[in-house]
Parts: C-alpha cells; sequence; structure tokens
C-alpha cells in the first residue's frame, strides 16, 4: 500500500496536520507499505525522512501539473498519476493533509479491492447549493473525456482516496481526461476535481465511504488544529523523538473531538460584524532602531 500527501506552500498549520496524519499511520504500517510526500518545503519533514519517501516538486513540475489553466486541483490528480506510475500494479492512498488513521489499519486492507471516498454527498443532478447547481447546468448531459455525466453520477468528498492496485492507474487516467475536458469548456473551476474523480471512479464499480476507518476533519480544523498544534509544540519542547509521538498517536482518543461541526452562517456573521464595528486597537509596539 502506497500512501500519498500532497503538501505546498510555507503554511506551518498544513505540515503540522501531515506529521500527526503520517504518526497516526506509521503506527501500524507493515514493511512493504511506503508513505510519500510531494512537496516544496521538504525541510518540514526531516524528522520523519527515515520512515518516509520526500519527493522535493519544483516550480517547473508544480506549473505543469497544474496546466495551461493553472487549475491547482488538476495537481492533485497528476501527484496521484505520478505514484500511480511508480507502483502500477499496488493499491494508492491519496490523503489530505488534516485526516487521520484511527481504526486497526487492517479494516482498510481487508477491503482494498473497492474504491474508496471519504464521505459520499450526493447526486449532482439534485444537489441544492449555488456551486453545485452550477456546475450540474454547466456539464449535466454533456460528455467529458468521454463520459456523459448523467443524473445518477454523484459528488464525493475527495480527501481521502483509496484506489485498488488492478484499477487505479485507470481511474486517475480517466480523471485526468475528464478534468482537462471541462477546462477546456470553460467549466467553473470550484468542484471540477471532485467532479471528475467521483466520476471516474464509478465507471469502474461502487465507490464505498473510507470513514470507517480514517477521520477527515475538514469541517472542525479549528478544534483539531489547535490540540495538533499543541502536541506538536510539546514534542519539540520536550525533545520527543518520532517513535515517541507515534506511540502517544497510537493511543489517542480520537473520540474526544468532533470530526465535523457546523457553524451557524448567523454567529460567523455576527462575528466579522462585530470586529468591523468593534476593531482591535494597537496600544504599544516596539520601534524600529
Amino acid at each position: 500500500m502506497n500512501i500519498l500527501y500532497l503538501v505546498f506552500g510555507e503554511e506551518q498549520e498544513n505540515h503540522i496536520q501531515t506529521y500527526f496524519s503520517i504518526c497516526s499511520f506509521l503506527s501500524q504500517m507493515s514493511e512493504t507499505d511506503r508513505i510519500y510526500v510531494l512537496t516544496d518545503a521538504p525541510k518540514y519533514y526531516e524528522r520523519v525522512a527515515s520512515r518516509v519517501n520526500i519527493v522535493e516538486v519544483s516550480k517547473g513540475l508544480l506549473d505543469e501539473w497544474e496546466g495551461p489553466k493553472r487549475f491547482w486541483g488538476r495537481v492533485k490528480i497528476k501527484a496521484i498519476e505520478y505514484i500511480c506510475s511508480i507502483h502500477p500494479k499496488e493499491v494508492v492512498v491519496y490523503l489530505d493533509a488534516d485526516t487521520f488513521l484511527y481504526a486497526n489499519i487492517n479494516l482498510l486492507k481487508a477491503d482494498l479491492a473497492h474504491s474508496m471516498l471519504h464521505q459520499y454527498e450526493g447526486k449532482l443532478s439534485v444537489m441544492k447549493s449555488k456551486s453545485e447547481k452550477l456546475l450540474w447546468k454547466q456539464v449535466g448531459g454533456m460528455s467529458f473525456g468521454g463520459i456523459v455525466i448523467q443524473p445518477e453520477h454523484c459528488i464525493w468528498n475527495t480527501g481521502v482516496m483509496v484506489l485498488p492496485a488492478e484499477k487505479g492507474y485507470d481511474i486517475v487516467k480517466m480523471a485526468l481526461l475528464i478534468c482537462d475536458s471541462m477546462l477546456q469548456a470553460n467549466v467553473t473551476k470550484k468542484l471540477i476535481e471532485k467532479i471528475s474523480i467521483s466520476v471516474a471512479i464509478s465507471e469502474f464499480g461502487e465507490a464505498k465511504s473510507s470513514n470507517f476507518c480514517i477521520g477527515h476533519y475538514c469541517d472542525n480544523k479549528l478544534e483539531w488544529n489547535e490540540i495538533i498544534r499543541k502536541f506538536v509544540v510539546e514534542s519539540f519542547l520536550g525533545n520527543r523523538s518520532l517513535e515517541e509521538d507515534i506511540v502517544l498517536i497510537q493511543d489517542w482518543d480520537f473520540a474526544k473531538l468532533a470530526i465535523q461541526k457546523r457553524v451557524p452562517l448567523a454567529q460567523i456573521r455576527l462575528k466579522k460584524f462585530i470586529e468591523r464595528i468593534f476593531p482591535a486597537k494597537i496600544i504599544q509596539q516596539i520601534k524600529k532602531k
């Protein structure tokens, strides 16, 4: 099994999340399992370098993967294609940084004949948000990459992807064709990566959810980032080793925090309103010499 993380930029929060996620998997991996981190910031992964394959991605390659339409979602598909090309007959698992393994990895390995995605979101043709309605209007009944987008086609959250050994490379090639065809047709970019991968996977069989063993806290990052940041700071200040961190995460109580939380829009708007009406004032500041 080959696990892939794709982490770019200097935003340290993303690299801290990745470190925590890597540790959750290292505690249960076998000798035949591998982890890859594709990044333009390898300096953040020196601690795990002895256990993880760190692949530095140049700006030139990143630009190539983005393609002429400069689409970040295409980078994700190309990165998965890259790992599938190295291990064409092996399982490839793509993970967003804000994920972790919380159950026995053998539960995941027992069902690797099926494609998996994080979570089912719904049939595109009946989804309610403005972005989803616009996407259906633009692609419904149209052919992209040789596939006609039907009312039955669904969208999944693609923060976790498990691609089977015998199908992975073909799935990702099809996803790339659909993605590029939609970009060429000037489809709104926001959901192209999601629909391209979701449709491609559905063409090779039924997808399953991976959330029975892999947590994805994309809808509660604020709280998870706080405890993960605390974990990493304590590791640094306490001079803990990688192995000690792995053991701590192995015994982690993942049920303490929700991985999905919905904050009412009224709360968000009220906070922004109050901050605008009553902005913080600088009282004192160190003057440059």
